[in-house]
C-alpha cells in the first residue's frame, strides 16, 4: 500500500529573546497541532502508531534547530524532521538580540 498525505497543517512560532531556533521550532509545531484534530483516525479505525508524520521547519539557520527535541513534540505516528531555511530573525538593535520566527509544516500520511 501507499502512503498519502491525509492532512496538511502549518504554524508559526517564536522565540523573542536568546535566539533559539529549537524554542521557535517547537512553538511552531505546537501553534500546528492546535489548529489539527486528526478525529478521522478514530473515525476509520486507524492505529495511530502507524501515521507516517512528516515534519518541515523553516528557520534562517536550520542546522540550529535540534530535530530530536522537534520529534519530541509530536504526540503521535512515525516522525521525522528536515529543517530548511527560511522563518525569519528579526534584530533588536538596542538589545543586541534578535527574534526568531519559525514555519512549520505537519503532513499526516495514511496508507491506503
Amino acid at each position: 500500500m501507499a502512503l498519502h498525505r491525509a492532512i496538511l497543517e502549518m504554524g508559526t512560532g517564536n522565540d523573542l529573546h536568546g535566539g533559539d531556533y529549537t524554542k521557535a521550532a517547537i512553538r511552531a509545531v505546537e501553534d500546528a497541532l492546535h489548529h489539527s484534530s486528526l478525529t478521522f483516525i478514530r473515525a476509520l479505525n486507524i492505529d495511530k502508531d502507524t501515521l507516517q508524520v512528516d515534519v518541515t521547519i523553516g528557520v534562517q539557520k536550520p542546522e540550529e534547530v535540534n530535530t530530536q527535541q522537534v520529534k519530541a513534540a509530536l504526540p503521535v505516528g512515525k516522525v521525522s524532521v528536515q529543517t530548511v531555511k527560511g522563518g525569519l530573525d528579526v534584530e533588536d538593535e538596542i538589545a543586541g538580540d534578535i527574534v526568531v520566527v519559525a514555519s512549520a509544516a505537519i503532513e499526516v500520511r495514511i496508507e491506503r
